[in-house]
Parts: C-alpha cells; sequence; structure tokens
C-alpha cells in the first residue's frame, strides 16, 4: 500500500480559462508559469506546485485529484495493480513522476512523486484571538481588508459514487486512509454510504479528512475545499466575493464532523468550492465516530445547507 502524504491537486475542465483564472484569483489562488490558453495551473501560499487545474474543454466537467506519495517505490507499487498506468514523468510544470489509476465510476487518481515545491508565498499570520480566559492580543488591533483570502493548501475533496464500499476497497488497497467518521442515512442504523478518510501517519497529526466517499445516485465532485488563514479570511473574503458578484452557496458556518469554518461557493462552471479554516487534527489513534442526521444538521452554527446538498 501507498504513503499518501498530501493532497496534490484537483482536475477539472471548463469551456473559457480567462473566466475560470478571474474567478480563482478572487477566491485566493495565483497562476502558475506554465500556463497557457490549454490548460491553467493555480497555486496557494504553500510548497505545492500548484493545487488546481483546469484544462480548456467544450464542456465542463470534473476529471479527477492527485495525491502526492512518500517515495518513489509507491508508485511502482501502485503501477504494479491492475488498470494502473506504468511510471511516467508528468507533462504538467513541475515535473517528477506518476501513475494514473481510474476509481470504478470513472474519476481519474494520479499518485505523484518529486514534483518540484514551490517557494511559499508570505502572507499575513494569523491574528491572535482574545477569549474570555485568554488575553494574548495585547496593545495591537485587527485589521483586515475586504479582499481575496490568502489560500494556503488544498485540504480535502469530496466524491459522489455509485457504490460506497467497492469505492472505499479500491482507495484503502492502494493508499494508507484511515476511517475518520462514518455517514449513515438519516435516522438509519445503517448501512454505510459515506466515509470520511484521513491519512494514516501514525502519531504525525494529520486533517480530519483528506476525502469523503459518499455514495449517491450519480458520480463526479460535490466540492473541492481550501484551507484559509483564519476565521477573518473567511469572512473578509466572503464580502470580497459577493462585491465581485459571484454566486454564495452555503456559509458561512461549523461544520460538525471536522469542525471546520466553512463557506462554500459556485464558480462561474456550477462547480462548488470551498473556503475553510479552524478544522479538528487528529492521529493514528483516532476512532471514528457513526453520523446518521440530515444534512442541515450536519452544522453547528451559521448557514445551513438544505436537506438536498449531499444528494
Amino acid at each position: 500500500m501507498a504513503t499518501a502524504i498530501d493532497a496534490a491537486h484537483v482536475t477539472y475542465e471548463a469551456p473559457d480559462l480567462e473566466v475560470a483564472e478571474k474567478f480563482l484569483t478572487a477566491f485566493g489562488m495565483t497562476r502558475v508559469a506554465g500556463s497557457d490558453d490549454h490548460t491553467l495551473y493555480m497555486r496557494g501560499t504553500g510548497t505545492q506546485h500548484h493545487i488546481h487545474v483546469t484544462r480548456k474543454a467544450d464542456r465542463q466537467r470534473f476529471v479527477g485529484a492527485s495525491i502526492e506519495v512518500a517515495t518513489h517505490d509507491d508508485l511502482v507499487e501502485l503501477a504494479a495493480l491492475p488498470g494502473s498506468s506504468p511510471v511516467r514523468r508528468s507533462t504538467e510544470p513541475g515535473g517528477g513522476d506518476e501513475v494514473v489509476m481510474t476509481m470504478p465510476d470513472g474519476i481519474e487518481i494520479r499518485a505523484i512523486h518529486g514534483r518540484a515545491k514551490a517557494e511559499p508565498i508570505t502572507g499575513r499570520a494569523p491574528f491572535v484571538p482574545n477569549n474570555i480566559r485568554d488575553k494574548n492580543r495585547v496593545n495591537a488591533t485587527v485589521r483586515v481588508a475586504t479582499a481575496p483570502a490568502t489560500i494556503a493548501r488544498l485540504g480535502h475533496f469530496v466524491l459522489h459514487v455509485r457504490n460506497h464500499d467497492e469505492s472505499m476497497a479500491w482507495l484503502t488497497d492502494r493508499f494508507n486512509f484511515l476511517p475518520s467518521d462514518y455517514f449513515l442515512p438519516p435516522g438509519q442504523d445503517g448501512p454505510v454510504v459515506g466515509t470520511f478518510v484521513r491519512l494514516d501517519l501514525g502519531e504525525q497529526l494529520v486533517d480530519h479528512h483528506f476525502l469523503l466517499v459518499l455514495e449517491s445516485d450519480w458520480v463526479g465532485v460535490h466540492h473541492s475545499a481550501f484551507e484559509v488563514t483564519d476565521m477573518d479570511a473567511v469572512m473578509s473574503s466572503h464580502d470580497y466575493l459577493l462585491r465581485e458578484g459571484y454566486t454564495p452557496d452555503v456559509g458561512v458556518g461549523r461544520h460538525l464532523l471536522g469542525s471546520q469554518v466553512f463557506d462554500y461557493w459556485k464558480d462561474p462552471f456550477g462547480f462548488r468550492i470551498e473556503h475553510y479554516t479552524d478544522g479538528d487534527v487528529v492521529d493514528a489513534n483516532h476512532r471514528p465516530g457513526r453520523f446518521n442526521g440530515t444534512a442541515s444538521e450536519t452544522t453547528q452554527w451559521g448557514s445551513r445547507p438544505p436537506l438536498e446538498f449531499f444528494a
């Protein structure tokens, strides 16, 4: 089994790369050298060379996701599995090696290793909060402009699949994924129809979820999610995107599963995309829970998704 260490990027297709770049820039990403009239590469402030790819096509489509693995040997192991490509050089900016695989429903998963790292982009430091007990911000103020958020990284993505168990078996045969929480049908004790998975990196802290696999009557991406500096970044970016005329979806609120403060938007092609901050981190000792509430009950406070949000 390969050791996944990071979500590298998500890949989409869309008919207008100029429209895509304008939105993603407003959302908080930066264009990467190597973009051209056929493919747009966007990065965050972290070290991943790029975190979002849009290929020009006649119609919009989610292609899949790329996962960084720990070693070249991980690629060799994945390449030996049925349906995998050989290990090959990536043609994307940043280079490195890759293995291309296809999930049972046709979603492309690429494992990558050896891609060039980006120099981090310096942004503002997170604001230090003062709460009822701890007064850590002394002789200092909070001043934040209405402006694009500073996106650091791709945090997770959510896939709709036709058969949850088949897709989970495919993923866990290939990667070091552990369950963090299970979705059950509302009001029922089973079966499991969704699983939040995280990386198994032992005692190293990882995000509560790297991926959610959710059984559905349609196949594709529910959303991709990008981590920003802090709650002020979420809120100020919300105001900025409204001012720029973009379409809010659900937010701002705080999730139950993973605890993130979230803000969902729709990009110009109808794909859901999320800003988030302040999510739970866990290690390999975390044990999964079971959730059988409605979509609106996945929010603790704030904007609640409609009942059909995950349908």
